[in-house]
C-alpha cells in the first residue's frame, strides 16, 4: 500500500498542473476587459473618423473666403462670423427666416400626416392582418424602388396643371407620400411587438379602434413612434430635388436656400459652411432630444 500511494497521488496530480494552466492562459486570451476596451477604442476611432468632415465644416464657416479656399487650408487662420452675417442677411439683405419656416412647416406637418395614415394602416398589417397583408407590404416598398428624378417630370407637369406650383401645401402633399412607405414598414414592425393579451382585454371591456389606438397601443409603442417621427423629419427636412423643381420664391425650402450660395463668380466656401451648420442644427436638435427613444425604437423588434 506504501508503494501504491505515491503512484496514485502523481498520478492525480500530474494531469490537473497543465489543465490549471491552460485554463489560465484561455482566461487570459478571452479578458472581457481587455475586448471591451479595444472595443471602445475602436468605436472612438471611427466616431472621430465620420466628425471629421462636419469638424472642418463647422471650423470653415468660421473662417473668411479668402482663408476658407486657400489650398492647402489653413486651419490657424483667423476666426471671423462674417460668412453668418451674409447666411442672415446682414450685409446682403436676404433673410433666410422664410426658407426655414417653409422647412419647419413642411417637415412638422407631413410627419403629423404620415403618423396619422401609418399607424392605422400598419395596426392592419400587424395586429389585424388583412388578407396577402405581405402583398400590400411590398406594394410599400416597391414606391420607393423608383428614383424621385425619374417621376419628377410627370410631378412638375401636374402641378403646373393645377396651379400647384410654388405651394407649400402640395409639398406637404409629396413629403407624406415619399415618407409613407417606410413608417407603415416600421410601424408595422413597432406594433408586432404589442402583446396580444392587452388588446383582448381591451376589446372584452368594449373599447373601439380609436379608444384602443390612443390608450394602449400609442403609449407601449411610443419609442417606435418617436423614431419613425424623427426619421420622416429628418427625410423631409433634408429633401431638395423635390423642392428645388416644385417651388420657387414664396415656398422655397432651407435647402434650396442654401444652394443659392453656390456662385460660378467670387468665392462661397465660407458661406456654405455657415448655411449648412444652421440648416443642420434643427435635426441636430431634434435627434440630441429623441435619441432615447430613437434607440429604444429601432431597437424594438430586433431581439425575439
Amino acid at each position: 500500500m506504501s508503494t501504491l500511494t505515491p503512484a496514485v497521488h502523481h498520478s492525480t496530480s500530474g494531469p490537473t498542473a497543465p489543465i490549471t494552466g491552460s485554463r489560465r492562459r484561455g482566461k487570459s486570451r478571452l479578458d472581457p476587459t481587455r475586448n471591451n476596451t479595444a472595443a471602445g477604442i475602436t468605436a472612438w476611432l471611427l466616431a472621430l473618423i465620420f466628425a471629421t468632415p462636419v469638424l472642418w465644416m463647422i471650423l470653415t464657416s468660421f473662417h473668411s473666403e479668402t482663408d476658407a479656399a486657400t489650398n492647402p487650408p489653413s486651419i490657424a487662420a483667423n476666426l471671423t462670423l462674417d460668412a453668418y452675417k451674409e447666411f442672415f442677411g446682414a450685409s446682403s439683405g436676404v433673410s433666410p427666416w422664410p426658407p426655414l419656416i417653409n422647412s419647419a412647416t413642411a417637415s412638422v406637418l407631413s410627419t403629423v400626416l404620415v403618423l396619422a395614415l401609418a399607424i392605422p394602416a400598419a395596426y392592419a398589417l400587424s395586429i389585424r392582418p388583412v388578407k396577402k397583408w405581405t402583398d400590400v407590404m411590398f406594394f410599400f416598398l416597391s414606391t420607393k424602388m423608383m428614383p424621385v428624378v425619374a417621376a419628377i417630370l410627370p410631378l412638375f407637369l401636374f402641378a403646373k396643371t393645377v396651379g400647384a406650383l410654388d405651394n407649400i401645401w402640395f409639398l406637404i402633399l409629396m413629403y407624406t407620400s415619399m415618407n409613407l412607405p417606410i413608417a407603415v414598414w416600421m410601424m408595422r414592425s413597432f406594433l408586432a411587438e404589442v402583446p396580444v393579451e392587452m388588446l383582448e382585454a381591451a376589446q372584452i371591456d368594449g373599447a373601439g379602434l380609436l379608444l384602443t389606438l390612443r390608450k394602449i397601443i400609442a403609449p407601449v409603442a411610443m419609442p417606435g413612434i418617436a423614431a419613425t417621427a424623427l426619421i420622416c423629419f429628418i427625410f423631409s427636412w433634408n429633401e431638395l430635388l423635390l423642392a428645388r423643381v416644385l417651388t420657387g420664391v414664396m415656398a422655397g425650402t432651407a435647402p434650396v436656400f442654401l444652394t443659392g450660395f453656390v456662385s460660378s463668380q467670387g468665392l462661397f466656401l465660407a458661406k456654405v459652411c455657415a448655411a449648412a451648420v444652421v440648416i443642420s442644427l434643427p435635426v441636430l436638435f431634434a435627434g440630441f432630444a429623441a435619441q432615447d427613444k430613437l434607440v429604444q425604437g429601432l431597437s424594438l423588434g430586433a431581439v425575439k
